[in-house]
């Protein structure tokens, strides 16, 4: 695998995809800049090497050339962020463009306009690639977040470059760290699987059974399992048409010598809201006309005592609405442990939009081993799909 490690690159024009699909206010603000820290080191040792950077990423999904999503609304919180004045061009392709980027001197930071301003961007339109490959002599794929997509600017256009790519500094962590879950010898391995609906899981669950100990399952999720093995879960969520599959989910666990370890009580509610009634109940005999929106005391114990004795942990989504404060308690009571277990010397990776969001919202971002900046790729890297982006890279 090649990394920035193995190249130096002074008097070179590199031309970086990063994912700056930033999160922006009404005021064009952005209100969380993890991803542009995330890509800093990469630029920093491409510039202290005496070379120059030309950053490619998109924003949003326009439709025409709309100003909202325009990264010129970026340029000054990326050169706060790195450190070094941004040169900003109004197009990625075209003959300002290509003046722009041969103008960079070393030690100068180019940032490009929106790819998805052009829809070559995102059918993978090799001309395109090659318009943009022709602004650098050397790419480097540090967007984790799109290495999903077979994209021009992810995947097509590393064909320009047959011996000059290599992957940045973050989707080097990112895959290292999702192997070093899927491939651990540090064990007992123990993956969290939470959210709303099994089916969105299902591939993730089975391809990590035949590479993990314990399997804890949490959320909305779980009251499938209960359903399917005859609980009664009143009006929480269900997926009645994916009650096989949890049974033959359980069965496979059992035939492969992993533990499933299910809720064995939750917070209750009497309707969707936080100012709902609750109380705690037996998570199989939950009335009608009340919902399980939280995991209970006896879950939360329970699921701490298998994370505080893991020595490698994947958590994927939360076992309870974590964004309503009365059923919070079940996710911070995960990310206590998670952090304890951490402390210990465990390897800790969270990943997926709400998983990533809710360790932020509760102090834990710092206190586990890494958080994934791609939420649809690290899905797909679980359920052991081969991912463009990084294939690209590989070839």
């Amino acid at each position: 695998m090649k990394t920035l490690k193995d190249f130096n690159f002074k008097n070179k024009k590199v031309l970086i995809r990063v994912d700056f699909n930033v999160p922006l206010n009404d005021a064009f603000e952005i209100t969380d800049d993890t991803r542009i820290k995330a890509v800093k080191p990469t630029i920093i040792k491409i510039l202290e090497d005496g070379g120059s950077c030309i950053l490619m990423s998109h924003l949003g999904r326009p439709k025409d050339k709309e100003n909202e999503f325009s990264l010129n609304h970026i340029v000054n919180k990326v050169s706060e962020t790195i450190g070094v004045q941004v040169k900003f061009s109004e197009d990625c392709v075209g003959e300002q463009t290509v003046k722009d980027a041969a103008n960079l001197k070393p030690g100068e930071l180019l940032l490009l306009e929106n790819l998805r301003y052009h829809k070559e961007e995102t059918t993978g339109d090799v001309h395109f690639a090659k318009q943009l490959a022709a602004l650098g002599d050397f790419y480097v794929n540090d967007a984790f977040g799109t290495a999903h997509r077979a994209h021009a600017s992810t995947a097509i256009i590393a064909r320009f470059f047959p011996e000059n790519k290599c992957f940045g500094t973050l989707l080097e962590r990112e895959i290292e760290s999702i192997n070093k879950v899927l491939n651990s010898n540090q064990k007992p391995v123990t993956a969290i699987i939470g959210g709303a609906k099994v089916s969105s899981k299902i591939t993730i669950i089975e391809n990590i059974l035949d590479k993990i100990d314990h399997l804890i399952v949490g959320g909305g999720m779980a009251f499938t399992f209960i359903k399917a093995q005859g609980g009664q879960i009143g009006d929480s969520l269900v997926e009645d048409d994916k009650m096989d599959l949890a049974l033959s989910i359980l069965e496979q666990a059992k035939q492969k010598n992993v533990e499933i370890h299910l809720p064995v009580d939750a917070v209750i509610a009497d309707s969707f809201s936080e100012n709902a009634n609750t109380k705690g109940c037996p998570i199989d005999q939950i009335p009608k006309g009340w919902m399980g929106l939280d995991s209970g005391q006896k879950t939360n114990a329970h699921f701490a005592g298998i994370i505080r004795e893991s020595k490698t942990i994947l958590w994927n989504g939360p076992v309870g609405v974590f964004e309503m404060k009365p059923f919070s308690h079940g996710t911070i009571s995960m990310g206590i442990a998670i952090a304890e277990a951490t402390k210990n010397g465990c390897f800790s990776l969270v990943g997926g939009g709400d998983s990533v969001s809710a360790v932020k919202q509760f102090g834990f971002e710092n206190k586990v081993s890494y958080v994934s900046t791609g939420g649809g790729a690290m899905l797909e890297m679980l359920e052991g799909k081969t991912l463009p982006g990084i294939a690209a890279i590989l070839d």
